[in-house]
């Protein structure tokens, strides 16, 4: 074991990601027949069968899982080697790893943007998902951070708020109910909803909504993306409850619109977490002091004209 590879354990712990030999080989860019090799020869090393084929996929042996744990680990370790180094110099460097549901990512690109120009040493590793995927990958460490509206029960995490969430029922603006100077949950109730899949942040959201108000919610389709639900609901085909940060390019558009409504926007939290129990690396703790300090400011500024517009459309619906 004295002579393991950091390419090897590296291969080990993408085939193990991926179940696949091809898609390890994708991701370090290099060939199946070269990712093979590796895995070979750490078999070698290790004494005994690491891998086994089962149907089209590749699983670990129980051997396998113990070096994969320790694998990953190593490569951590190595990595925060690194980013300790570079803070000796006066470098700021390293590589965030972060996790973050499907609606984050239209929260991430000005935040990334602006803290690399003032780090241009910084790598990133960005992994986007459902929420129980992005749960999945913080609990296995293979992101640091995770980006999320709720904090899981099920880990032990440290999370801090960096930014409010509205939520809004949208619609076509030539949809009828844009006609009405104040729409209620009745009228939703008898239009045609899309939501998220159960367990995404806004359906969470509007569920607990409707159960405040005493009403019954009735789901004309549950939808798995964002996307989809903004080209359903621009064709006219309902009303869809979504992120206002997802909506940005829409709104511009006029393919969507706000309904004007006392509950909406509804209002949630951004949080940014990591494990309580794991040692987070610099570039880590950078990034999400600088989300926490200006998250909000960033977003503002960025969609300062919607803002505006969601309060004149709240003010409306709460008036009428």
């Amino acid at each position: 074991m004295y002579h393991a590879s950091f390419r090897q354990l590296e291969a080990l712990v993408l085939v193990a990601r991926h179940e696949s030999v091809s898609r390890a080989a994708e991701e370090m860019h290099v060939t199946q027949p070269a990712i093979s090799a590796q895995l070979r020869a750490l078999e070698e090393l290790a004494g005994t069968a690491l891998t086994r084929k089962v149907g089209r996929n590749i699983q670990l042996t129980a051997a396998g899982e113990v070096m994969r744990n320790f694998a990953e680990r190593i490569l951590q370790l190595w990595d925060q080697a690194g980013d300790e180094l570079g803070e000796l110099q006066g470098v700021s460097s390293g590589t965030l790893r972060i996790g973050a549901v499907f609606t984050a990512e239209h929260l991430l690109p000005s935040m990334l943007v602006k803290f690399t120009l003032e780090r241009p040493n910084v790598r990133m590793n960005l992994r986007a998902g459902n929420r129980s995927e992005i749960i999945g990958l913080l609990s296995r460490k293979e992101v640091d951070l995770a980006i999320m509206g709720t904090p899981p029960r099920e880990l032990r995490i440290n999370a801090a708020r960096f930014a409010h969430h509205p939520m809004a029922f949208v619609s076509s603006p030539k949809h009828p109910l844009m006609k009405k100077k104040r729409v209620t949950l009745d009228d939703i109730v008898k239009s045609n909803l899309l939501v998220r899949e159960r367990g995404s942040g806004t359906r969470t959201a509007v569920e607990r909504l409707f159960k405040e108000h005493g009403h019954t919610l009735h789901i004309s389709s549950e939808v798995s993306s964002n996307e989809a639900i903004k080209s359903m609901v621009a064709a006219g085909l309902g009303v869809g409850f979504v992120s206002v940060h997802a909506c940005a390019l829409e709104f511009q558009a006029g393919l969507i619109d706000i309904l004007p409504m006392k509950e909406s926007p509804l209002e949630g939290d951004w949080h940014v977490m990591h494990l309580a129990d794991q040692p987070l690396p610099r570039i880590a703790a950078a990034f999400r002091d600088f989300m926490v300090n200006s998250g909000q400011a960033l977003i503002e500024t960025e969609l300062e004209a919607y803002y505006q517009k969601y309060q004149s459309l709240h003010k409306r619906g709460a008036k009428a």
